[in-house]
C-alpha cells in the first residue's frame, strides 16, 4: 500500500506556479490589487522601523530622575520631569503604561508610590498625591498577589518605598497582614541575594539598589558603570547613584536621556542595537527576511563594527551580545564566541533565573550556544548544557508565568530543546514561529515597558501572508509532482517506495521562496528516482538489470525498445532520462551554459556506487570500514538531489567552482553525516535484512557480534563523529574568506543536513510514516490569521513538536 502524503492532502486548484512572491488569488482584478497593495504597505512600514526605534517612557524611572535634587539641594535638577508627572497621572489615579494589562498591577503600585514621593518630594501635586494614595490603598493586595506579574526587585523596592512615605508624612493605610507580608517577602528576597557571595547576587543588589534603604559601598556600584556613564543603562539606578554619591558621569548620562527624550525617561536606554537585531532575529524567524535584505546587511553591518570595537551596547547585555553572536555568525561574519565567556553559570542561575527571571535572555544564550563550528569553543557547550538544564528544570513554571502576559513562552522554550537548529527546517521554524508569536511588545525590567521594534503586528501580518501566498504555489507544485510520477509510470513499480511528498516537503520546507520553483522541482524529483532507483539496487532489479541501466545512461540516446533488458529498465531509464534532460534546459536559462552532462555524471556516480554495494551483498564480499565509507558517502544518493539544484538557486557556477574541492568535500561532508545517520539507526533492520552497515562493520572488525557491549560504544563514536562532521560543514558554510562556493551554494549542503537530522530525530524518518502529519502542516494546511490566538491553534505546531519528541 502506498503511503504518499498525496493520497492524504487535497491539492487546491486555486493558486498560480509564479515564481511571482504574490500569486493570483480567487476573485476579482481588483482584489488582487488591493492584496497586493496591503502586502506591500505592510513592508514599506516595517521598512521604516529600522530607522527608528520606538520606546515608551517610565513613570518610575522618571520619578527617580525628577527626585534628583538642584545643587543648592532646594529644588529638582529636572523639572521637567516633575511636571511630566504631573500632566500624565492616569484617570484612575495610577501612573505606568496606558491600557495596562490586568496582571501589571504590581508595576502599577510601583510606579505610583513613586511618582507620588517624586511629587511629594519638591511639595507639587497634591491633588495628584491624593488620587495616587487613592489608588494605591483600593489596590495594595495586588502587591502579594502571586498570580500578578512582579517587576524585578518589586519584593524588595515596594515595602522600602512604603517605608519611605511614611518617614514623608504620606499616611498610606495598609492592613496589618498585608504589611507584614510585604515585610516578610523583603527579607527573603535580600537574604537570597545576600546570603553568599556571588557575581549574579552582586549585580541584582547594584541595580535594585533603590530599595535597599541605605547607600551601597561606592566601589561596590561603580564597578557596573558604563561607558555611557549608566549603571546597566537604567536611569532609575543611576539616579540613585548619582544621588547617594555625585558621580559627574552618571549626571551626563541622566541629562543626555532627558534631552533626547524630552521631560521623561525610559526603563532602559540605549536599546537600539538591541531592537534593531530583535527586528532582524523576528524576520528571519518569520520567514520573512528576504523583503529586507538591505535593512537587514545594515544592522548586521553595525553590530559587527560595534563587536570587533568591543563596545558596551552589544556586548554587556546577556541578550544583546547572545543574539548578536548568532545572528552575525549564521550570516557569514567572523565572530569569536569568546565574549559570551562572562555569562557564567553564576550570572545565568542567580541573575538571569533567580533574580531577574529573564527567560528571554536565558533562551537567546542557549540558541547561541548551538552555533558551535569550531572543536576549542567549549565556553559554547558549557553554556549549552547550562542552559538547557536549567530551562529543562524551569519549563513548567515557565509555562504558567507564560499565561501571565506571553501565553506561548513556554512552547517557544519547549520546541528549542526539542528540535535544535540543525533539525530545525526553515518552513517548519516559520511555522511555529508564527503561530507562537506574540504582537504585544510589552516587558518588564524594574517597570514594564514597550518597544514595537521588538514586537509588531505588522510582522505577523506579512508572516502569515506570505506563507499562505507560497504554501499555494506548493500545492500546485506537488499536483504537477503526482503527474509527472504518474506520467513516467514510476508508480507501476510495485517494488518501489511511494515517497513524493517526503522528497517535496522537504524541498519546500527548505527551499520555499517562490523565485525557487527550479530548485525545488529539480530536489523532489530527484529524490523520487533516488529512493526508486535505491529500491531497485536494493530488491527490484537483477543484476543484468542494474548493469544494463548503468549502460544506457552512459550511452544516454538509445532505442528503449531494443536495448533496455526490462519493462522496468526501461521506466527508469526514461524517467532518468527526461528528468536529467529538464533540468539541463532549465539550469541552462539559470547559469548560460550546459550542464546536462555534469548531472549525467552525477547520477552514474551513484549507480555505480549502488552496484558496487549490491554485488558485496550477493557475493557475501566483506568490504574494509574505509572502502565501505568511501563508496557510501555517495550510494546515499545525495549527490543527484542537491548538486543539481546547485546551478537553480541564483549564483553562476563555472565548472572551477562545481569542481573545485572545496564543493566536493561540503558535498562528502554533508553525505557522510547522512550515511553515518542512516547506519545507526537501521543498523537493527538492515542487520536482519543481511545488509553492510557501518555498525556491524564495525563490530566484525573488532571481534564483537551484534547485541555486545561494544555495538552502544561503536553506536557513541558514530554519533560523535556525525557532531564533529556536522560542525566543520556549518563553519565552512558560514566561511566567507577565502571561499569559492557561494553562500547560496553552500546553505543547500546545510539545508539538506538539517533534513537529515530531522528525518532521524528518532528513528528512520524516511522509511517510516511519523512524518505525514508535519509535511502535511506545511503543504496542506494554511494560516488562519484570525484563529492565531485562539486555544485551538497551534496544533499544526504540536504535530511537529510530538513527531520531535516521540
Amino acid at each position: 500500500m502506498s503511503h504518499s502524503l498525496h493520497s492524504n492532502i487535497r491539492c487546491s486548484s486555486s493558486s498560480s506556479s509564479s515564481a511571482s512572491p504574490i500569486p493570483r488569488l480567487n476573485g476579482a482584478r481588483k482584489s488582487n490589487i488591493a492584496v497586493l497593495q496591503k502586502f506591500e504597505e505592510t513592508k514599506e512600514r516595517i521598512k521604516k522601523m529600522f530607522n527608528n526605534v520606538e520606546l515608551s517612557v517610565s513613570s518610575y524611572d522618571t520619578a527617580w530622575v525628577a527626585m534628583i535634587p538642584s545643587n543648592s539641594g532646594q529644588h529638582p535638577f529636572f523639572p521637567q520631569c516633575v511636571n511630566w508627572l504631573l500632566e500624565n497621572q492616569h484617570s484612575d489615579g495610577s501612573w505606568g503604561l496606558p491600557h495596562r494589562h490586568p496582571l501589571l498591577m504590581k508595576d502599577a503600585l510601583l510606579s505610583t508610590l513613586t511618582s507620588v514621593l517624586a511629587m511629594k518630594r519638591w511639595g507639587v501635586g497634591e491633588e495628584q498625591i491624593d488620587k495616587g494614595l487613592s489608588f494605591i490603598e483600593e489596590n495594595i493586595a495586588s502587591a502579594i498577589d502571586e498570580k500578578q506579574c512582579s517587576p524585578i526587585g518589586f519584593e524588595v523596592i515596594f515595602p522600602t518605598m512604603i517605608d519611605y512615605a511614611k518617614k514623608s508624612d504620606l499616611n498610606i493605610t495598609l492592613e496589618p497582614s498585608n504589611h507584614n507580608d510585604l515585610v516578610h517577602n523583603r527579607k527573603v528576597s535580600l537574604e537570597r541575594a545576600s546570603g553568599s557571595y556571588s557575581e549574579g547576587h552582586e549585580a541584582y543588589l547594584v541595580y535594585i539598589s533603590e530599595g535597599l534603604g541605605k547607600p551601597l559601598d561606592c566601589e561596590r556600584v561603580f564597578k557596573y558603570q558604563r561607558k555611557n556613564g549608566s549603571l546597566f543603562n537604567s536611569p532609575s539606578t543611576t539616579a540613585v547613584a548619582f544621588t547617594n554619591h555625585g558621580n559627574a558621569d552618571c549626571l551626563k548620562y541622566l541629562c543626555s536621556v532627558v534631552d533626547k527624550f524630552g521631560s521623561a525617561v525610559p526603563t532602559v536606554y540605549p536599546l537600539d542595537i538591541y531592537a534593531r537585531l530583535s527586528m532582524v532575529d523576528n524576520l528571519q524567524r518569520l520567514g520573512i527576511e528576504r523583503f529586507f535584505k538591505e535593512e537587514i546587511r545594515s544592522v548586521l553591518d553595525e553590530t559587527y563594527k560595534y563587536w570587533l570595537q568591543g563596545e558596551e551596547c552589544v556586548l554587556l547585555d546577556a541578550s544583546t551580545c547572545a543574539m548578536a553572536f548568532r545572528l552575525l555568525r549564521v550570516n557569514g561574519y567572523d565572530v569569536s564566541s569568546d565574549p559570551l565567556i562572562r555569562f557564567s553559570e553564576d550570572y545565568i542561575f542567580n541573575y538571569l533565573g533567580n533574580h531577574t527571571k529573564d527567560i528571554d535572555a536565558i533562551l537567546e544564550i542557549f540558541r547561541a550556544s548551538e552555533i558551535i563550528i569550531h572543536p576549542n569553543e567549549s565556553i559554547l557547550e558549557k553554556q549549552n548544557f547550562c542552559t538547557s538544564h536549567f530551562l529543562e528544570q524551569e519549563l513548567f513554571s515557565i509555562s504558567t508565568r507564560g499565561d501571565k502576559l506571553n501565553k506561548n513562552i513556554g512552547k517557544v522554550v519547549s520546541e528549542a530543546l526539542k528540535i535544535p537548529f540543525y533539525a530545525n527546517l526553515e518552513r517548519l521554524a516559520s511555522r511555529r514561529a508564527i503561530e507562537y508569536y506574540d504582537t504585544d511588545s510589552t516587558r518588564i525590567l524594574k517597570t514594564s515597558y514597550c518597544s514595537s521594534n521588538v514586537r509588531s503586528k505588522d510582522f505577523l501580518i506579512l508572516a502569515v501572508e506570505d506563507f499562505n501566498m507560497c504554501q499555494s504555489i506548493h500545492r500546485e507544485e506537488l499536483k504537477t509532482l503526482s503527474r509527472w510520477v504518474v506520467e513516467n509510470r514510476l508508480d507501476k513499480l510495485k517494488f518501489a517506495r511511494q515517497k513524493l511528498a517526503y522528497c517535496y516537503f522537504s524541498a519546500a520546507a527548505t527551499l520555499s521562496s517562490p523565485e525557487l520553483s527550479d530548485a525545488r522541482i529539480s530536489w523532489a524529483k530527484n529524490g523520487v528516482l533516488t529512493t526508486v532507483v535505491d529500491d531497485f539496487f536494493d530488491v527490484g532489479g537483477s543484476e543484468e538489470e542494474l548493469v544494463n541501466l548503468i549502460q544506457l545512461l552512459e550511452k544516454w540516446d538509445v532505442d528503449v525498445s531494443v536495448d533496455c533488458f526490462s519493462e522496468q529498465v526501461e521506466i527508469i531509464y526514461l524517467a532518468l532520462h527526461g528528468t536529467i534532460s529538464e533540468i539541463g534546459e532549465k539550469a541552462f536559462v539559470w547559469q548560460g551554459r550546459s550542464v546536462t552532462n555534469h548531472i549525467i555524471e552525477i547520477w552514474l556516480d551513484l549507480l555505480k556506487s549502488m552496484l558496487k554495494e549490491a554485488q558485496w551483498l550477493k557475493y557475501e564480499t566483506v568490504p574494509t570500514i574505509d572502502e565501505y565509507m568511501k563508496n557510501g558517502y555517495i550510494s546515499f544518493a545525495l549527490g543527484p538531489i542537491v548538486l543539481p539544484a546547485l546551478y537553480l538557486v541564483g549564483p553562476m557556477l563555472s565548472e572551477d567552482v562545481t569542481r573545485h574541492p572545496e564543493l566536493h568535500y561540503l558535498y562528502k561532508l554533508m553525505s557522510t553525516s547522512g550515511r553515518l545517520l542512516n547506519d545507526i539507526h537501521g543498523f537493527k533492520r538492515e542487520s536482519k535484512e543481511g545488509k553492510l552497515n557501518i555498525v556491524s562493520l564495525s563490530l566484525l572488525a573488532r571481534g564483537f557480534g551484534s547485541g555486545s557491549s561494544s555495538e552502544e560504544e561503536i553506536i557513541n563514536e558514530m554519533k560523535s563523529a556525525v557532531n564533529g562532521k556536522r560542525r566543520e560543514l556549518l563553519r565552512l558554510v558560514f566561511k566567507e574568506k577565502d571561499s569559492i562556493v557561494p553562500r547560496a551554494c553552500k546553505d543547500l549542503f546545510w539545508k539538506m543536513s538539517q533534513v537529515l537530522h530531522l528525518f532521524y530525530a528518532n528513528d528512520d524518518g524516511f522509511t517510516s510514516n511519523e512524518m505525514i502529519n508535519v509535511a502535511k502542516a506545511i503543504i496542506e494546511e494554511p494560516i488562519i490569521e484570525n484563529k492565531l490566538r485562539s486555544s485551538e491553534e497551534g496544533c499544526a505546531s504540536e504535530e511537529i513538536s510530538n513527531w520531535a519528541k516521540n
